[in-house]
């Protein structure tokens, strides 16, 4: 398994169950929010996700009566600059449900089917080696539930993936999506299609090559044209082949399992990164602001029709995640308070996030770290449980 791989393992691992209530002092430097208790309470979660063993942690709530912002750490470590709310981060996976959005508005305008398979528009890319892109259809792609491989389970396909040297080698490093996918589909898949869920950046990057197919643009220019302008998420962006992030920023610092040359140990600044290497399975440049603002107009109705909306809310169960699930680009995990929330988090080399919207829309939140330590699965899953906690007490309203 592929360091992505690895985290998005270790992250559903993480997020299978409600921890209690953890007990932790305010991060300092932080206002009262109009909310008062709740702004309390999202502050000590913040502090205790950072004392877990996150580098820097920012948290955003949105709800009806107001926003609460709570943040914790460093953004930077050689200069000590403290983590911002409002700091730019490479949101990874989170991109998928804005793929997704863009897919089902092409299916509501009559453009696309989701019983189309891929040779319907991509005529003999999927194929050899057991692939079938005559049987795999887009609605499989979207559910994870197509059986292909995941191109970053293959080491010499994404070696920044894997050790600090495959990443200093690599990070200028330009991929095309036809390269990806013909990686992934030069080894057997991991099932027949429609016979399981099993997440695979693959899916996504086909589900790319489709829009540009079906649109005549890339799908970085529907996304932009359709979900990002017409929301105004400027803090929002797809920089493909820009490894650069936006000021303000927060350092990406990723510790491989593997030694290699390092700034410190094993622990590396990732944060200049040519993302092209995740195509549309990841590339996304964000705040958490912004990823609260798409998720709440996504699941109020702006953004789809009532019949799209549903089909993305149809959902499979996730194997070995009791209660969760998983729809078109979208997931959920039950509450602790009753009911579900829907979301879809990222993780990309030194950054992890994720997020979660109630079932109607009006309480948000979202929380991004830059740090993921692949040397201590057993710190970082604290620290991924951690974030559970916080997401599950902001939208449960816990503090009032």
């Amino acid at each position: 398994m592929s360091a992505v791989g690895r985290r998005v393992a270790a992250c559903l691992a993480a997020l299978a169950a409600v921890a209690a209530l953890v007990a932790a002092a305010p991060a300092p430097g932080e206002a009262r929010s109009p909310g008062g208790s709740s702004g309390e309470v999202l502050r000590r979660d913040t502090a205790a996700v950072h004392r877990a063993g996150a580098i820097g942690v920012a948290a955003v709530l949105d709800t009806p009566s107001g926003t609460a912002t709570a943040r914790a750490g460093e953004a930077d470590l050689r200069t000590g600059a403290p983590m911002r709310t409002d700091a730019h981060y490479r949101a990874g996976s989170t991109v998928k449900t804005f793929v997704a959005t863009v897919t089902l508005q092409l299916v509501g305008e009559g453009r696309l089917a989701l019983d189309d398979t891929v040779d319907r528009w991509l005529p003999g890319v999927v194929s050899g080696h057991g692939n079938d892109g005559r049987r795999i259809t887009v609605r499989q792609l979207l559910q994870h539930t197509s059986g292909l491989r995941g191109y970053t389970s293959i080491p010499e396909v994404f070696p920044a993936g894997y050790s600090a040297r495959g990443y200093y080698e690599n990070r200028f490093r330009h991929y095309t999506a036809g390269e990806l996918v013909a990686a992934a589909v030069g080894h057997p898949p991991n099932s027949e299609p429609g016979a399981a869920y099993r997440y695979s950046n693959t899916n996504y990057v086909v589900i790319g090559m489709i829009i540009e197919r079906v649109t005549g643009h890339p799908w970085r220019a529907e996304v932009r044209d359709r979900v990002i302008r017409p929301l105004g998420l400027t803090g929002t962006s797809l920089p493909g082949d820009h490894p650069y992030l936006p000021a303000p920023y927060a350092h990406g610092y990723h510790t491989y399992a593997e030694d290699g040359r390092a700034e410190d140990g094993r622990r590396v600044d990732t944060t200049v990164f040519n993302s092209t290497a995740a195509d549309a399975s990841g590339d996304l440049v964000t705040t958490p602001q912004d990823v609260n603002r798409f998720f709440g107009a996504l699941l109020t109705g702006r953004l789809l029709r009532p019949a799209e909306l549903a089909e993305m809310r149809r959902t499979v169960p996730i194997p070995d995640e009791p209660g969760r699930r998983a729809g078109l680009g979208l997931e959920t995990t039950p509450l602790s308070c009753g009911g579900f929330y829907w979301h879809h988090g990222g993780n990309a080399l030194g950054y992890s996030s994720e997020n979660g919207v109630t079932t109607d829309g009006r309480r948000a939140v979202t929380v991004s770290t830059n740090s993921f330590d692949e040397s201590d699965t057993g710190r970082q899953e604290q620290a991924d449980q951690a974030v559970k906690v916080l997401i599950d007490h902001a939208l449960c309203g816990r503090g009032g």
